[in-house]
């Protein structure tokens, strides 16, 4: 009898602890899972349109968002916001589950890549067209953002946006055909001489639609003439003989920024400030940008397209050194 007693109370402790083992699994199992970590915010407003923007907030009635380093108030109104979550992992008893030989594929899986959205054109009323990542559209002109920075387009401005088609993409992959000025001798004199002076052939190509709008024989109150806009002086004394050949004025356009970068270390605002104040203004104030409206809203025009943060020569932007 106390042999049978000394069995049952082994069975019982083998019992008990079996379900001890049971009930911690199932623990285990039930555990929560980490909630999911919000990676942005996407905005869809009332027609349709939707961006991914890193923050979204409302101050009294107005929505607000932010993106990059960039606030801003949203004029339209909003569909719907959606938080975007990362994806849960899978389970590790997932991957451990055993698997037949028969069946196993020793080729690396491939992940087909998403297609890259179609390009976005905005066509300017003097022929140039240039290449943003994206735009939205209101009654007094169009946002658009261009290597993480926002900047407002006025709507006199602007001839049409375009969304380009797929099968048009094939000439647009060479290097620097993120622009145009609607003239391919005036492309291709930009591109020889921003290489020749070691140029950002973008920040020229802005300068001479900020400058004449392309208009050759473009001449300002104040006597400046050609694409870039050369004073008399400027012309003479960089050996421009025929201001109003575009040859002559893009080549002496583009010395000239070359020579103020080297006079202000390629600190962008700064050569634009002289461009438009002339380099005595700028040294005249201690090497800042004079505080006259005009050069200043011309930097600030000008700075804003070019992204100053994003595309500064010498850094990221496969600028070539001068020539000698």
């Amino acid at each position: 009898m106390l042999l049978v007693c000394g069995q049952w109370k082994q069975i019982t402790l083998a019992v008990s602890l079996c379900l001890l083992s049971a009930f911690a699994v199932t623990a285990q199992d039930k555990t929560a899972s980490p909630a999911p970590k919000a990676t942005g915010t996407i905005i869809t407003l009332a027609d349709g349109y939707s961006f991914q923007v890193d923050e979204v907030w409302k101050q009294g009635d107005e929505v607000w968002y932010r993106k990059g380093g960039i606030a801003r108030q949203i004029q339209q109104p909003v569909k719907s916001i959606k938080a975007i979550a990362d994806q849960p992992k899978a389970e590790a008893t997932e991957a451990a589950k055993p698997v037949t030989t028969a069946t196993v594929n020793t080729a690396a899986p491939t992940t087909p890549k998403p297609a890259a959205p179609n390009p976005i054109w905005i066509h300017l009323v003097d022929g140039a067209k240039f290449r943003v990542d994206q735009v939205q559209e209101d009654s007094d002109g169009a946002w658009y953002s261009r290597n993480n920075v926002s900047i407002f387009l006025a709507k006199e401005r602007i001839s049409r946006i375009e969304v380009e088609m797929p099968s048009s993409l094939a000439g647009v992959t060479r290097k620097n055909a993120d622009w145009t000025s609607g003239n391919v001798t005036i492309d291709q004199l930009i591109r020889t001489n921003a290489n020749r002076f070691g140029i950002d052939p973008y920040l020229v190509f802005l300068v001479i639609e900020k400058e004449s709008r392309f208009h050759t024989r473009a001449v300002s109150p104040k006597g400046a003439m050609g694409l870039m806009q050369l004073m008399p002086g400027t012309a003479r004394r960089l050996g421009v003989r025929k201001p109003f050949d575009a040859a002559e004025n893009i080549r002496g356009g583009t010395q000239y920024m070359r020579e103020l970068m080297d006079m202000f270390g390629g600190k962008v605002d700064l050569v634009l400030a002289s461009y438009n104040a002339g380099e005595g203004a700028v040294l005249k104030y201690g090497r800042n940008v004079p505080p006259y409206r005009e050069t200043r809203d011309y930097v600030k025009t000008i700075g804003k397209r070019y992204g100053l943060t994003g595309r500064q020569t010498g850094t990221q932007n496969d600028v070539p050194e001068p020539q000698r």
